[in-house]
């Protein structure tokens, strides 16, 4: 079966890396004395003295690909993880051949350009094998072959889901036979699948078939029989896997971590909860504030004196913001309505044609110049340069009965922009788009994704259709 096929081809892999390990240290030795120079010279180890380093080279590199996990089954990891575990190992194995024949055996002969070619030649050719044994046994497995049949023992919403990404990949070469289940009656089918048999069955199954996998995917309310079920599975000896049904309960990607032999799952990935992230973020903020109000004060400097010349009251509006940790902070604008009782100012959001804007601050508005004063903001840390924007109290409590998952985005501080401001979600649209954009801005933060929000930001952010 395919267990035993997996062996085999493990097998046959080792014995194409060892080759490859082999022809990189002699091509590379070829392209440096007899492509590039007319020949070894006076002085110049022979070849055969490179040839004995691989003695040495292809079992300890072997050894590295098998703790790199260059072995393990690749059916449905991308292409560029396997390629980045091979020049993981190459780098640690360079790394160690260096320190020996430098540093511990002290042999100084040995070219350093010949080892250089070794790793480039070693790490583009090992690459190259994976992608066409990919895509041979890709091609292999949409025919048909290679197949790996899967029992289902529960139906949920994370069987039908897993059904659907196996069906939509058939290269990965998959087959789900059929379910397992209590509840739904036998003979149901799901895109073709049937359901067979109900749970108790699955000692019969497992001894009458040869199946290559099971897959847990029970319902939440048939979790007090995973013991038994994963019981009889490893009895059977059959390889197990468990995919839980907590779509409904955590609608993102979690992640786990060991707390000493104690798996811990975590409803949410929030990468500024590290503290080297966040204290990236936060240095980031505090020189790029610093670089927008030297560079902005003459632009604030004529808004301010606008301000005072056409509207009485104060330059610099303050209004109660929520931010990081549901914590209220003041946020800084430039004043652009007419001065109004805090009874009337909180009652809603400004409107087409609102009477209240005066005629700078409509323009202000449009071009996101009342935001400017936010950069003092970013620099006492109550906000950072991006993230998702802050709203007023009275809106957070409604927002967060109505809309799921509306909290989550103040994890984070909130930002002078946002993934959601660059995609159009400013002003008077779509509360749900908006916190959507907020989410996936929260979960994949990088300090590369923050330099793409600001350069959007330059030419999509600040002109608002959407601003009244």
């Amino acid at each position: 079966m395919i267990k035993d096929n997996q062996k085999v081809f493990n097998r046959m892999l080792v014995l194409i890396d060892a080759l490859i390990t082999a022809v990189s240290l002699i091509l590379g030795y070829v392209i440096k004395f007899y492509v590039l120079l007319d020949g070894p010279g006076p002085g110049v180890l022979p070849l055969r003295d490179y040839i004995f380093l691989l003695v040495y080279i292809i079992p300890g590199y072997m050894v590295l690909y098998y703790r790199f996990g260059v072995y393990t089954p690749k059916r449905t990891v991308r292409r560029r993880f396997e390629i980045f575990d091979v020049i993981k190992a190459n780098t640690v194995g360079m790394a160690a051949l260096i320190i020996i024949i430098y540093l511990v055996v002290r042999e100084f002969n040995y070219a350093r350009s010949v080892l250089a070619l070794f790793y480039v030649l070693n790490c583009f050719l090992t690459g190259m094998s994976r992608v066409i044994l990919r895509k041979t046994l890709q091609t292999i497995r949409k025919k048909g072959y290679n197949v790996k049949h899967i029992l289902l023992v529960g139906y949920s919403r994370a069987a039908e889901e897993y059904v659907k990404r196996i069906l939509e990949n058939p290269q990965w070469g998959y087959q789900v036979s059929g379910f397992l289940d209590d509840h739904v009656p036998v003979g149901t089918l799901y895109k073709g699948i049937p359901v067979q048999a109900t749970i108790e069955a699955l000692p019969k199954m497992l001894a009458e078939n040869e199946w290559d996998e099971v897959a847990i995917t029970l319902s939440l309310r048939d979790y007090d029989y995973l013991g038994e079920i994963v019981g009889i599975c490893e009895k059977s000896g059959v390889h197990t896997k468990f995919i839980p049904d907590y779509n409904s309960l955590i609608p993102t990607r979690p992640y786990t971590e060991d707390l000493m032999g104690l798996p811990v799952i975590n409803i949410r990935y929030v990468p500024l909860t590290n503290t080297g992230n966040a204290m990236i973020k936060r240095a980031a903020d505090i020189l790029g504030s610093l670089f927008g109000i030297i560079v902005t004060s003459p632009v604030m400097l004529v808004c301010a004196v606008l301000v005072k010349l056409t509207s009485p009251g104060p330059v610099i509006f303050k209004q109660e913001r929520v931010g990081l940790h549901n914590k209220p902070f003041a946020m800084y604008k430039f004043r652009s309505m007419a001065v109004q009782a805090p009874s009337e100012e909180k009652k809603a959001w400004t409107t087409k044609n609102d009477p209240r804007v005066t005629r700078v601050g409509k323009i202000m508005r449009k071009t996101s110049l009342d935001e400017l004063p936010q950069l003092f903001n970013i620099l006492k840390g109550d906000m950072s340069l991006v993230g998702p924007r802050p709203e007023r109290p009275l809106f957070v409590e409604k927002f967060k009965e109505e809309i799921p998952r509306y909290m989550v985005k103040h994890q984070v501080r909130p930002g002078l922009t946002g993934w959601a401001q660059v995609n159009g979600y400013r002003g008077d649209t779509s509360i749900r788009k908006r916190i959507e954009c907020d989410i996936y801005y929260i979960e994949n933060w990088s300090i590369w994704f923050d330099v793409k929000i600001i350069i959007m930001t330059f030419f999509t952010g600040f002109i608002n259709k959407n601003a009244y």
